[in-house]
């Protein structure tokens, strides 16, 4: 996992890091942990703690994890 902090791809600001998520897979179906990231400007985004390096995506649950 990467040390860098992220900034949201739909404002700018930093990121700050909310926890894991234990998540099913699309690719075969196996269940894995997301890394969950918000802003101050409540936008959520995850990705896969294995892949640090792929792209954040928006979370289609954010009001879970506000």
């Amino acid at each position: 996992m990467t040390d860098e902090t992220p900034a949201c791809p739909e404002c700018g600001q930093p990121m700050r890091f909310g926890g894991f998520v234990l998540s099913g897979r699309e690719d075969g179906g196996r269940r894995g942990c997301r890394t969950l990231w918000r802003c101050v400007g409540q936008h959520v985004w995850w990705r896969w703690a294995d892949r640090p390096d792929e792209p954040l995506e928006i979370c289609p649950f954010p009001k879970l994890f506000r």
